[in-house]
């Protein structure tokens, strides 16, 4: 592709300047070549390299490819299904090619994709070709397209580090990705959304805008230009006594030169010779009317057609002042966030997407992958206004932060109502009923308190104890005189939701239901409506020891200390609490917050929870018998049955769990 020569005018010697230039890419098949050329007007087979040129020499242009690739790649891929274990797609996310894991890939295809219209990938096949071993990004720009074949496929690639010098840079082939041909162990896999015209390159969607944004790199070499070197002298030095000859100027300009101005301020002065004053040239500076204006508005069309060419709502997403439009105030920036991630960055993500999801479906991977968005800052409020109406887990939310887990839930001792005094008298004698020694102090809103014990880890462990004996005296019941223990057993995989005693009553009243009742009148008002009866059994929970363990250490947790001495049974409601509602009970991990149906006093421990079942005085007054054993068969099956996926923990010591009952491995 040859440059277009300027013409010269013969009888005018004035030169006749062809302003037009061309940006759209052009397609063609050269003769003795094995690949379809692409380029355009002045950038012959080189029209990525023009796109690259393009957005190092456009600030505004380079400013929406790079967000938007930031953007596109969002801050890391993962997998939907959070509870999947996959070792084989975790060394695939995490080891793409032995030096680059799956997201640094994508980062670098998302700035292709956007910036060159479609990305390339170099496919590398195991040595068995069942499976891919590694995948490497390959920069478009070194990327042409083979001829396509007699069906019209293309099915090779041809890649050069240097297209515009091919003799010192011979061109490679290599096969095109095919999954039915695995002969050739490196392949290219091509990929790009679809353009208009274009069956074989993919263009990028701001096309269109091309001319703008090399209308910013000139005006911008311009104004260079202009300050580097400038066109106008500083000083107009005339020679009124004859014109010597051309051997005596240049010796006169360069003793000018020499001894006034110096070579590096070359080209300041205009130095003429002529007979007379009289006959001294005239100079007419050509000066554009409001020429300021002009490139004012100029600024302003180039930047509102390269935001258009770029489908951009805001500027400010991209660093890029506007005063009109949205994006002046948060609430419209983050309604343009929205609008642009929805209409532009998504339709890229889910391009990419299904090329990873054919990708790793050839290694028998079939997990639904999906991009961790990034998210624009705004501060709509102040920092007091925020802690003020925000919850710990809004602000973290709202920061993208992961939401923390409740055993690593970040609790205030103070927020506890430690006991604290005026003096450290009083704290010392505190500190005596408490079981403790001595005093220390603690410094609220600039005044000093005295608190008991000796460092507040003794003070904030001796409150929780006593607020846990509180509790369990409060909540825990003694087995009244009119209930008949049935049954007892370990609380063998019962989930802690399942509700054993409302589904052993539904038994028992749906087997009197087939009972004809000697009386009419025999149930009325023992359950609140006619024929129902919901207190005929009771089911409580006792903390009990495993005598059969041997407790090595000769020591026990404050929990289970308090647990086995109060000797209370506990509704299932009581034994949750123990976690939700008061998650420092017990000695759990950082501070105690887990499960105590399940993990009781914690790892290493030799308790376990004993399901007691009782038939209340309602139960004892009934004229007919029930067949109680089959009552509790049943709701044992269902309880058993409630959650399929595994057997729980509740029946076993923590000591004879994995792990030995420790949360660290869970």
């Amino acid at each position: 592709m040859s440059k277009r020569k300027t013409p010269v005018n013969k009888e005018t010697k004035v030169l006749s300047i062809n302003l037009e230039t061309q940006t759209a890419p052009k397609v063609q098949e050269v003769r003795g070549r094995d690949y379809i050329e692409y380029g355009s007007e002045g950038w012959a087979n080189l029209y990525p390299q023009f796109l690259i040129d393009l957005y190092y020499n456009s600030s505004t242009h380079a400013a929406i490819i790079n967000t938007t690739a930031d953007m596109i790649a969002g801050e890391d891929l993962i997998c939907e299904d959070e509870e999947n274990d996959n070792i084989e797609l975790k060394s695939f996310l995490s080891n793409a090619n032995g030096k680059e894991s799956l997201h640094d890939i994508i980062k670098k295809i998302s700035l292709d994709f956007k910036l060159q219209g479609g990305f390339a990938l170099n496919i590398i096949w195991n040595a068995e070709r069942t499976k891919i071993a590694e995948i490497y990004h390959v920069p478009v720009e070194r990327l042409r397209v083979g001829i396509p074949n007699e069906m019209g496929v293309v099915d090779t690639f041809h890649i050069c580090s240097d297209w515009s010098d091919t003799r010192q840079n011979p061109p490679q082939e290599v096969p095109a990705f095919d999954l039915n041909d695995r002969t050739s162990p490196s392949q290219i896999l091509y990929s790009g959304t679809y353009s208009p015209n274009m069956d074989i390159y993919h263009t990028p969607d701001y096309v269109a805008g091309c001319n703008w944004a090399l209308i910013d790199q000139k005006v911008s070499e311009f104004h260079l230009s202009n300050i580097e070197n400038s066109f106008s002298g500083s000083y107009f030095i005339s020679f009124n006594n004859g014109v010597p000859s051309q051997e005596e100027r240049m010796q006169i300009e360069n003793s000018i030169v020499e001894k006034f101005v110096g070579a590096k301020a070359a080209g300041k002065f205009v130095l003429t010779f002529s007979d007379d004053k009289n006959r001294e040239p005239s100079i007419t500076p050509i000066n554009p009317p409001d020429l300021d204006k002009q490139y004012t508005t100029l600024q302003s069309l180039l930047l509102t057609n390269i935001l258009t060419s770029h489908r951009v709502v805001s500027p400010l997403l991209f660093g890029i002042r506007d005063t009109s439009g949205l994006g002046n105030n948060a609430n419209e920036m983050s309604e343009a966030f929205d609008l642009y991630l929805n209409s532009v960055i998504k339709p890229y993500q889910n391009h990419i997407l299904n090329v990873l999801k054919k990708l790793l479906t050839v290694n028998g991977i079939n997990y639904p992958l999906t991009f961790i968005q990034n998210k624009p800052l705004t501060n709509r409020f102040d920092t007091d206004t925020l802690l003020s109406v925000m919850t710990q887990e809004e602000i973290r939310s709202e920061l993208g932060l992961e939401p923390l887990k409740k055993e690593e839930e970040v609790v205030d001792d103070f927020e506890k109502e430690l006991p604290t005094f005026d003096t450290k008298e009083e704290a010392i004698a505190e500190a005596k009923k408490l079981g403790c020694s001595g005093y220390h102090t603690h410094t609220e809103n600039g005044k000093t308190l005295y608190m008991p014990c000796e460092n507040h880890e003794q003070i904030t462990s001796l409150t929780e104890q006593l607020n846990f004996k509180d509790y369990i005296q409060k909540y825990g019941e003694e087995i009244p005189d009119d209930w008949e223990l049935i049954d007892v057993e370990n609380a063998e995989g019962e989930h802690p939701e399942f509700n054993f005693e409302d589904t052993l009553n539904e038994l028992c009243n749906t087997e009197l239901s087939k009972i004809e009742l000697e009386e009419e009148s025999e149930l009325d008002g023992l359950g609140g409506k006619r024929g129902f009866v919901s207190g005929y059994f009771r089911v409580r929970y006792r903390y009990t020891h495993d005598d059969s363990q041997v407790n090595e250490t000769g020591t026990s947790r404050d929990f289970c200390i308090d647990l086995m001495s109060a000797d209370k049974i506990y509704t299932k409601e009581v034994i949750e609490g123990m976690f939700n509602e008061n998650s420092s009970f017990g000695a759990g991990k950082k501070g105690g917050g887990y499960d105590k149906f399940e993990f009781k006093g914690g790892a290493y421990c030799e308790h376990y929870w004993q399901r007691l079942i009782f038939r209340t005085s309602i139960g004892r007054g009934m004229k007919r018998d029930l067949d109680d054993s089959m009552l509790v068969s049943t709701a044992k099956a269902r309880s058993e049955g409630f959650y399929p996926k595994a057997i729980r923990d509740e029946w076993k010591t923590p000591k004879d769990m994995k792990n030995r009952g420790s949360l660290k491995n869970k």
